[in-house]
């Protein structure tokens, strides 16, 4: 067993695929003809972005428009220049960049869907 991937549910999955790009650097890996679907890369997972009327299809009652109760979380040497870029690309602050008491540095941001997103130093 292995962990394949995370599905962000959003409302544009090009305009998610874009954001990601811009305000992290990510690579864009796939998007379906469809644009109801879509994948950037991420090493040995991907992050995938499903449209809300996907998931109506697929999940049903599971659907749903709001962000779910987690977070996603992306690691990176300059925890503060990934934090910038991610705020000028148009993601909302949350939390400046901070050292913790174990040693690691962390951000936090939301997407424009509103998915908590930590930016944190490699443990």
């Amino acid at each position: 067993m292995r962990f394949g991937y995370t599905i962000l549910y959003v409302r544009d999955v090009t305009a998610s695929l874009a954001f990601y790009e811009r305000a992290f650097g990510l690579e864009r890996r796939l998007l379906h003809e469809s644009g109801q679907y879509g994948e950037l890369e991420t090493g040995a997972t991907a992050l995938a972005f499903a449209a809300h009327s996907l998931a109506a299809e697929t999940v049903r009652e599971l659907a749903r428009s709001d962000p779910a109760g987690f977070e996603i979380c992306l690691v990176d040497e300059d925890v503060a220049g990934a934090y910038r870029r991610a705020v000028d690309a148009g993601a909302e602050a949350v939390s400046q960049p901070e050292e913790k008491p174990w040693g690691q540095r962390t951000a936090y941001v939301r997407d424009p869907d509103g998915t908590l997103i930590e930016i944190a130093s490699p443990m």
